[in-house]
């Protein structure tokens, strides 16, 4: 029996240079708040460039092989945790994407950064994501609009 069964679609970048800052990884009912915010913040206001799957996927392609693709060609995967982000088969598979690359494309280096776009209880995340929490790589959304300026900077800084 293999043990590795994470399969690759393109070669580990040997200098680190990625197609993108960062993969965003978000369930359909936050699309508004990716469109409207994540990507006039960290693509228009702070230079930074994102794959957005709505906008970057390739057309005809396997949508797993675009997300691993996407994953793969991206220097961080950010999560934008809710409740339909944990309910949605396909986010919950690319945030198990990011991990498997960070265990076997990464040398255990952690890609993944979580925002919590919504008050989730601990007892309601994955376990899986719950380690993810407790290497402190995630941020909150503030409800403050005052705050949102330190908010993107922070996630600049993390995704960088």
């Amino acid at each position: 029996m293999t043990r590795n069964r994470y399969k690759r679609y393109k070669q580990i970048e040997e200098n680190n240079v990625y197609k993108y800052n960062a993969f965003i990884s978000y369930a359909d009912d936050e699309s508004a708040f990716v469109k409207n915010e994540c990507i006039p913040e960290l693509e228009g206001n702070r230079n930074l460039s994102l794959c957005i799957h709505q906008r970057d996927f390739v057309a005809g392609e396997d949508i797993t092989q675009n997300i691993t693709n996407g994953i793969h060609d991206s220097r961080k995967t950010i999560c934008i945790v809710t409740q339909s982000f944990l309910d949605s088969y396909y986010c919950m598979f690319k945030f198990n994407m990011a991990k498997m690359e960070s265990i076997y494309s990464r040398d255990g280096q952690n890609i993944l950064f979580l925002v919590f776009y919504e008050n989730i209880p601990s007892k309601n995340l994955p376990l899986v994501m719950l380690e993810v929490v407790q290497q402190q790589s995630y941020i909150e959304y503030p409800s403050d609009a005052n705050e949102r300026v330190v908010f993107w900077e922070n996630i600049k800084q993390a995704i960088e």
